[in-house]
């Protein structure tokens, strides 16, 4: 089965949308100017200039989408449900994932943006992740596999072990997952959990752990990727994501690997196997 039309017109968007907002914040990281607090956005997180800016060039980018005569809703972290001739289907608009990195001028930040048919994660049809320091975009089209920077990925072989855990959450949380930790070989914390999610869906890591009930938006674009690479996610309990919602008061814990053979042995580690 191929991937749709309509999905790739999407994913070409979201590209536009990525170089966009990365010409607007890559000046900005790292400023005063870039983490001047201008208010709490609709993700009830702390808005700064480089949210703002980020999320107005993306807007500006979607807005010359609708001029064209496609008709869909935006949800952003920031201004919330922005409405452009339909309620469906629904882009999924993080500015600037990693937003704390940026601010503190930590090279690690991305835009993230996916589109969903329906209100469930099982809807995603599309995910696109810009890294907004080097350029780098990851897209995938539920059908169409996943590409980094418009070149197919094809899946590495399987390691016999935790070679290289990602993980993302605050100190207080990762007691709960310290025998996962202990069973690792190496460990990266990039604070981007898109970022991770793209790179554990191309290989480069071999487990993902978000330890928080963090919000599941920010990791739409990266979950469809590790499911269309044949990976498996889900939470930490190893229940099913496909159910939840997307929206932005959905929360939830990830554990996902490119390898579902890995993903087993995890969920074994953290049930006291």
């Amino acid at each position: 089965m191929g991937a749709d039309p309509t999905d790739l017109c999407w994913a070409a968007i979201f590209e536009a949308v990525g170089r966009r907002v990365r010409q607007a914040v890559l000046p900005l990281l790292g400023t005063e100017a870039g983490r001047r607090e201008l208010g709490v956005g609709a993700g009830g997180d702390r808005t700064v200039g480089l949210d703002r800016a980020a999320e107005e060039a993306a807007l500006e980018e979607l807005s010359g989408a609708a001029e064209t005569g496609l008709a869909f809703s935006v949800i952003s972290e920031e201004a919330g449900r922005v409405w452009f001739g339909s309620d469906q289907p629904l882009v999924l608009l993080d500015p600037v994932d990693g937003s704390l990195n940026a601010k503190r001028g930590l090279p690690v930040a991305a835009i993230m943006c996916s589109l969903a048919a329906g209100p469930h994660m099982r809807d995603l049809r599309v995910g696109a992740v810009t890294d907004l320091v080097n350029g780098d975009h990851w897209s995938v089209v539920r059908g169409g596999g996943l590409r980094r920077n418009g070149r197919p990925l094809a899946p590495p072989p399987p390691p016999s072990r935790v070679e290289v855990l990602g993980l993302e959450g605050s100190p207080r949380n990762l007691v709960r997952v310290l025998p996962l930790l202990e069973r690792a070989g190496k460990v990266r914390l990039f604070g981007s959990v898109a970022l991770t999610l793209c790179h554990t869906a191309a290989g480069a890591m071999d487990l993902v752990c978000g330890a928080n009930r963090s919000r599941l938006f920010d990791a739409t674009a990266g979950v469809l990727m590790l499911q269309e690479a044949g990976g498996v996610v889900t939470d930490l309990e190893g229940g099913e994501l496909d159910a939840r919602p997307i929206g932005l008061e959905s929360h939830g814990t990830l554990l996902g690997s490119l390898h579902p053979d890995l993903h087993r042995l995890a969920l074994e580690i953290l049930r006291g196997g």
